[in-house]
């Protein structure tokens, strides 16, 4: 992730660590057989610290396209187009 915002990077890596942990509580509710309702609550954890973190990637690096598009394009080849595929990707 090539970003010109720190503060955003720190956060997704901070974001994806605790998603780490919540699917690791996950698999282990899942080995010592735990009510579905535990399981899908932590699942549903796990899948929201992930999109969240990936918006925040993308969302950075629009803001970088749009502040210096030329520099987006040669540094990371995005595109705006590309861009918006990301984005649909997530959604």
């Amino acid at each position: 992730m090539t970003s010109s915002d720190p503060d955003a990077r720190k956060r997704t890596l901070n974001r994806l660590r605790r998603a780490r942990g919540q699917l690791d509580a996950v698999i282990a509710a899942i080995e010592e057989d735990r009510p579905c309702r535990e399981i899908v609550t932590q699942l549903s954890a796990v899948s929201s610290a992930l999109d969240r973190a990936g918006y925040t990637i993308v969302s950075t690096a629009m803001r970088d396209c749009i502040t210096d598009p030329d520099a987006a394009r040669d540094e990371q080849g995005l595109t705006t187009e590309e861009l918006e595929k990301l984005f649909l990707m997530l959604a």
